[in-house]
């Protein structure tokens, strides 16, 4: 029996994202380089959006920026966006794994 894809996506990624930013680009970039080999949930949240509307305050000016976390966890909480394990601004694919591997490797997250 093999497992299937959904089994070996141990983490969650969202992607708190806007329109016409260079630096988000770059960063879906660096997520797609990591998905080849890592699977992964990813749900994007447009700040721009209705659904980014709660975390404008919180990241209107940080974009982009990702929480990692286990993809049982409980969804994304702005309360408890300090918290989160993540990455804001610049990151390389390295950085994502680096990050995803903490996760995985903890009992809370």
């Amino acid at each position: 029996m093999f497992a299937t894809r959904r089994l070996l996506q141990g983490c969650r990624i969202t992607f708190f994202t806007r329109v016409n930013c260079s630096l988000c680009e770059v960063a879906a970039e660096a997520l797609s380089k990591v998905a080849v080999t890592r699977p992964f949930v990813c749900r994007r949240i447009d700040l721009a959006g209705e659904e980014g509307r709660p975390w404008r305050e919180l990241y209107d000016f940080d974009v982009p920026v990702i929480h990692i976390s286990k993809d049982t966890a409980s969804p994304e909480n702005v309360s408890t966006a300090s918290k989160a394990i993540k990455l804001m601004h610049r990151f390389t694919p390295s950085q994502i794994e680096a990050k995803m591997d903490e996760v995985e490797k903890s009992n809370d997250h």
